[in-house]
């Protein structure tokens, strides 16, 4: 609505106020409250009417549109921070969904490393058990053919040991010096019928 659209009936009205003014004002006045005296009246709604008038073109064009921009300040700022917020939302839950593939990827390569390590450990533990294994045989074979080794050339020598002791024996028991072909035969025919 206009200015001059919104005068119009203002000034209109405010003339039929002062002719209805002066009409009352010719009229008989009692003492008591000026308000109520209907004389007063038409100068008490002129007032009221320019300082209503005054108060909404004030309102009208200077304190609403200042509220209203504010106001529209106000909620683009809300809707900007909303949307701000739905953003860093949806950010948070992609970081969030990086961080648990991450985890997973993660936990699967250790789980992978683990067991290949194990695997490798294991393999490892193997090859140095069938290596020790091997030493340990090529040492008993050598140590069993070492033992036998000795077995025979104790034996041998408890076979010329014994021979010896007989000839002495015969030689202090009889008198005879007893030939040592003749006494080793006699001693490896003990032995043997002693084996068997």
């Amino acid at each position: 609505m206009s200015v001059k659209r919104f005068m119009t009936p203002i000034v209109t009205g405010l003339s039929a106020m002062t002719v209805t003014q002066h009409a009352f004002a010719a009229g008989d006045s009692s003492g008591g409250l000026p308000q109520l005296d209907i004389a007063t009246w038409p100068n008490q709604l002129f007032w009221l009417v320019i300082t209503f008038a005054i108060l909404f073109l004030l309102m009208n064009y200077v304190v609403t549109p200042r509220i209203s921009t504010v106001l529209e300040g106000r909620r683009d700022k809300i809707a900007g921070d909303l949307e701000k917020a739905k953003e860093a939302d949806a950010d948070a839950k992609a970081m969030q969904a990086n961080y648990e593939q991450a985890l997973a990827s993660a936990r699967a390569d250790a789980s992978e490393k683990a067991q290949e390590a194990t695997k490798a450990a294991n393999e490892k533990a193997a090859k140095a058990e069938a290596e020790m294994a091997k030493k340990l045989a090529k040492k008993l074979a050598t140590a069993e053919k070492k033992l036998a080794e000795m077995r025979d050339e104790a034996m041998a020598n408890l076979n010329d040991v014994a021979t010896e002791a007989a000839q002495e024996t015969v030689k202090q028991l009889i008198g005879v010096k007893a030939t040592k072909a003749e006494v080793t035969k006699q001693v490896k025919a003990a032995a043997k019928a002693a084996n068997a």
